[in-house]
């Protein structure tokens, strides 16, 4: 049984609650609300005779020290300058930016050298109704993350459709737009699909009656088009001119690229959304799943690969018998929401840029969802046949992360064959071996930084700048300024 979060009492009466997620130093006080995974109700009853100040997670634990120093939250005069984050300091936040300005051309966005990027392939005409591309875009954009962590999204579609929703859109920094087709292959080429984080393919365009199992057509094509694809290993050309800066910091430049290319289309990630939940077995041409199988038993839904609507009707389901789950929910996806922000949004203002003060930067501290690698890195240990719960006690206690579950390999031979799909398992249990290929989905605590320190200049040429910007593109913390102002 897994606590992920708490509910907090505030105000003089205790009428004014916030749902804590991993909480540091919170103590569990009598008639806290808990919000667990389990196998049953049943399983939950048993904790709640204890608590009545027992900690929840005592420890402070340390944060994993990487990257420059963000002293946002120290240097007040200069935040007065320019606003970064909105009025609530949950979210990034910048001037408004003219549609014109973030379109690419084709030739524009080869010469954009995209890597590490969101790429939005969105179906939809031009008199389609909205579907809140801000919703998408919003949570990418969470203030929890540092400047220089915001992955550029890259929507590829009609600009007629995109004009409508980009009122909603205008404050998000780093969003670029292609007028193309997501089924062209010059397009996705264009906006380096094999090297993005995540493809997500959606559709706007309202299903005809006719024929239910064809309201996914063009979403399916465009995802087996792109897994059909192949691409050239231009990636490591790349990664070997950056590396003849190595010797300036060692850090290295942010122009080496992090992510290696994917060279066939079907292990670019990638996530399809689903009006029908029978066509989920049209998405995968090796799949030998049964058509007749329900969705979430199905291996594109079990690998991440296929989202269907009807995932909200559970969830709608779930929250008439108890509330606080949409809560829960929407904190883990959104990034956080406040109320304050809840009813800005509901009247149809849009974000609001505000200059940051202690109470708004201190938004910034919460919880996000993450990945750890268990081949490297401080909890490499556990990937050599270790045991997941020593993984959940050290992550918890060394570094305040609370591990949810892992996402493994389908397939764990090295054979050459082998599959590079991988599925989720949720809050394993406590002797279930670890792999080295595993990643850990965590819980991880808001990274501030290191304390800033300029770089020395190297030479007449005044390199301090660039080692500045180059050291912050690194790491968990830190912010670059050069890149926000």
């Amino acid at each position: 049984m897994l606590l992920l979060a708490i509910e907090i009492k505030g105000g003089e009466e205790g009428n004014d609650s916030k749902i804590s997620i991993n909480p540091r130093g919170a103590k569990i006080l009598a008639n806290t609300q808990g919000f667990f995974i389990a196998q049953s109700a049943d399983e939950v009853k048993r904790p709640t005779s204890r608590g009545s100040g027992s900690g929840a997670q005592s420890q402070n634990g340390v944060t994993l020290q990487a990257g420059i120093a963000d002293d946002q939250s120290k240097d007040f005069d200069f935040e007065k300058t320019e606003m970064k984050y909105d009025s609530t300091g949950m979210f990034h936040w910048s001037p408004a930016k003219s549609l014109e300005e973030c379109i690419l051309d084709r030739n524009q966005a080869a010469m954009t050298v995209l890597n590490g990027h969101v790429v939005v392939c969105l179906f939809a005409d031009p008199d389609s109704p909205l579907i809140g591309l801000r919703n998408l875009v919003m949570p990418l954009r969470a203030s929890n993350f540092h400047y220089h962590e915001l992955k550029h999204v890259v929507i590829v579609g009609s600009v007629e459709y995109i004009r409508r929703e980009w009122k909603m859109l205008q404050n998000l920094p780093k969003i670029s737009v292609l007028n193309g087709s997501p089924l062209s292959r010059a397009d996705l080429r264009a906006v380096n699909v094999n090297l993005c984080d995540m493809c997500c393919i959606l559709s706007a365009k309202v299903p005809s009656n006719d024929d239910p199992t064809l309201a996914d057509k063009e979403a399916i094509l465009a995802s087996l088009n792109i897994k059909a694809m192949t691409f050239d290993d231009t990636i490591g050309v790349l990664s070997q001119r950056g590396s003849e800066q190595d010797n300036l910091t060692p850090v290295g430049s942010p122009i080496v690229l992090q992510r290696r290319g994917s060279v066939y289309g079907a292990n670019v990630p990638m996530i399809t959304e689903l009006v029908n939940d029978s066509n989920v077995q049209f998405l995968d041409q090796d799949d030998d799943d049964d058509p007749d199988t329900e969705l979430y038993l199905t291996q594109p839904f079990a690998c991440g690969t296929a989202f269907a609507v009807s995932v909200l009707d559970s969830l709608m389901s779930t929250t008439y018998f108890n509330q606080n789950a949409l809560t829960l929910i929407r904190s883990l996806i959104t990034g956080g929401a406040t109320p304050e922000l809840e009813l800005i949004l509901a009247e149809g203002a849009g974000l609001r840029g505000g200059y940051s003060t202690p109470e708004s930067l201190s938004n910034r501290d919460r919880c996000r969802v993450g990945q750890i690698s268990l081949y490297d890195g401080p909890l490499a240990q556990f990937g050599e046949a270790g045991k997941y719960g020593d993984l959940f006690v050290a992550a918890l206690k060394s570094y305040g992360m609370l591990c949810i579950g892992l996402y493994r390999f389908r397939d764990t031979s090295s054979s050459c064959d082998a599959s590079s799909k991988r599925y989720v398992i949720t809050n394993p249990p406590d002797d279930f071996s670890l792999l080295p290929t595993d990643q850990v989905f965590v819980l991880m605590q808001f990274d501030p930084g290191l304390e800033y320190k300029p770089a020395t200049v190297r030479g007449p040429s005044g390199g301090g700048r660039n080692q500045n910007s180059q050291a912050a593109g690194v790491g968990g913390g830190g912010s670059n300024k050069d890149d926000n102002s």
